[in-house]
């Protein structure tokens, strides 16, 4: 009996020496060689994993780094000193990309945009809002102001102001996109930060039309299209937008003639300065619901 147990045990003692012994030699074959300049790259970078390089994580970005397909300034998160460390610690050129931040197209907020109820649902967020009717505003295309976009944002890049619309801090802006994933109208978009010619409106109605519901909506009149440099700016679904790829040709003449103060000309962060008038709700004709929207949709 003793004999037979010893022997059991000195099989299975054998297998599992014999299978060691494999594991042993297929790890050191089939190792996979990883580049130690991977982990040091990736402790040099801020590991906010944001994605605004376009890679899930920090980690990933750094195997692009080491492999020469992206630069270190494709980090927009990173400090310029950060960057030119991780250039420095490769021998490579840092590549400092341009600086690109969110902005939000509408400036309508509550002195200036027509409301025509005030929501009482037991979800206090801009998507719960939009799911009744779009929200309590006139016009379909305007920021509900229930502050979604920073509640997102992980690096408080944004607040919002006492007109309730959501201001972006651009020093602190990483061009992640998380505010323009959440925004149920579609309002935030990430361009360029030295575009300053930017329209903050996003209404695809015309005339008085848009004018009866927000008094900065963009009315589509054109003159800021003839008064800026010949294809800067176009009217696009009845409302201005600037040609990013344009923007060197930006003048500031081109928002002089703007009758709502929908084109503006920013430096900073937007809603931030009172320099230009913005007429209040009560400065324009009172809204006409039903006659407007039937000439507007159903003609």
């Amino acid at each position: 009996m003793m004999q037979e147990y010893i022997i059991g045990l000195s099989i299975l003692v054998g297998l599992g020496l014999f299978f060691a012994v494999i594991l042993a030699v297929a790890s050191v074959k089939l190792k996979v060689f990883e580049d130690p300049r991977i982990d040091a790259v990736e402790d040099m970078l801020p590991h906010a994993n944001c994605g605004a390089c376009g890679q899930p994580g920090c980690r990933a970005f750094a195997e692009l780094v080491i492999k020469g397909e992206v630069k270190p300034g494709k980090c927009t998160v990173s400090s310029p000193e950060a960057i030119e460390q991780i250039a420095g610690f490769l021998g490579i050129d840092a590549g400092a990309e341009e600086r690109i931040i969110a902005r939000l197209r509408c400036a309508g907020g509550k002195a200036e945009a027509h409301h025509l109820a005030e929501y009482h649902g037991t979800l206090s967020t801009c998507r719960g809002e939009a799911v009744v009717n779009g929200g309590p505003k006139a016009c379909s295309w305007g920021c509900l102001g229930l502050g979604d976009c920073m509640d997102v944002c992980e690096f408080d890049a944004i607040h919002m102001n006492e007109d309730g619309l959501p201001v972006v801090t651009p020093d602190r802006c990483v061009a992640c996109g998380d505010c323009v994933e959440i925004c149920p109208k579609g309002l935030f978009e990430l361009i360029p930060e030295s575009q300053h010619l930017y329209v903050q409106c996003k209404s695809e109605l015309e005339g008085d039309l848009a004018l009866n519901r927000c008094s900065v909506a963009c009315t589509a009149c054109g003159k800021c299209v003839a008064d800026a440099s010949p294809g800067l700016v176009e009217i696009d679904h009845h409302v201005a937008r600037v040609k990013t790829d344009l923007r060197h040709l930006e003048a500031r003449e081109a928002i002089r003639r703007c009758p709502t103060n929908a084109i503006v000309w920013l430096e900073g962060p937007q809603f931030a300065s009172p320099s230009r008038n913005r007429p209040a709700f009560g400065q324009i004709e009172p809204i006409r619901m039903e006659e407007d929207l039937e000439n507007h949709y159903w003609q």
